[in-house]
């Protein structure tokens, strides 16, 4: 996880508030007058701040960044750029502190079990995991599994989980656009280096008809992984907290897979009884 400090992000050389306000309107595509009626503000104001004619209050600024669904991360940005102290703190996972929400998290992905589960951090560095996630990953090489493991790296590295993928091309697709929402909604570097490493990946072959199977009419598209010799199919779901009110704790993701079919359902539970 990353480390505690009380000044969790800087604005960019050059830039002050304004800019960085106009980008985030304007990657929302909200106009200066709705902006404007959400914060309780004037279209004139917000023109003169996204301008540097006008300082914005701290009440202002975070009503904006509010109304904009600013990441927290970079709410403490807008301030800094502003003038003001950052008004989020980024406490390491591991601080006493955090210590109730580390346990809840873990009781949470164990009351999963037999299916799949972990908590990811913003680079989708792995913060806990259970024993489903643990069975999915046997017989990996043990230098993919050295910390920190990272959960883009060991499902798409092609001595990963990758080969054992059936469905690989559609579900290397949609986890690299999640990750380029996620850079955009960000703006974090590490994730886009993380990004640019795991998309040069070479694809490794699959066996013939893997990826050609009758299609199966799932209501969401599925984690098809073989395990033993069997094709397990997951559905992904992502929860995050709500209202953070730390950068760490806000950037914190729980990914669970639930099992898209009664055979997976089956042989999980013959696992794990």
């Amino acid at each position: 996880m990353t480390t505690v400090t009380s000044a969790p992000a800087t604005a960019p050389p050059g830039q002050g508030v304004g800019p960085l306000l106009r980008a985030w309107r304007e990657q929302r595509r909200v106009s200066q007058l709705e902006l404007a009626l959400r914060a309780d503000s004037s279209a004139r104001h917000i023109s003169f701040v996204e301008t540097g004619r006008s300082r914005p209050s701290e009440d202002l600024l975070l009503r904006l960044a509010e109304h904009l669904d600013v990441p927290v991360r970079e709410r403490n940005a807008l301030l800094l750029a502003a003038g003001y102290a950052p008004r989020y703190p980024e406490t390491p996972l591991d601080d006493p502190a955090l210590r109730s929400l580390r346990e809840g998290m873990q009781r949470l992905i164990q009351g999963y079990e037999p299916y799949p589960a972990l908590v990811v951090d913003a680079t989708y560095d792995v913060v806990a995991a259970n024993r489903g996630i643990l069975m999915l990953m046997d017989g990996l090489p043990e230098e993919l599994l050295a910390p920190p493991l990272n959960a883009m790296r060991l499902t798409l590295h092609p001595r990963g989980l990758a080969p054992r993928i059936r469905n690989l091309r559609e579900w290397r697709g949609h986890l690299l656009a999640q990750m380029e929402r996620q850079i955009a909604l960000h703006r974090s570097q590490p994730l886009r280096e993380l990004y640019e490493e795991v998309a040069a990946y070479p694809v490794p072959e699959q066996a013939p008809g893997a990826e050609s199977e009758e299609p199966v009419p799932y209501f969401a598209l599925p984690l098809q992984v073989e395990h033993e010799g069997r094709v397990l199919s997951f559905i992904s779901s992502i929860s995050t907290f709500n209202t953070p009110m730390d950068v760490t704790v806000a950037e914190l993701a729980i990914e669970t897979l639930l099992p898209a079919d009664p055979a997976t359902v089956k042989y999980l539970h013959s696992l794990m009884p």
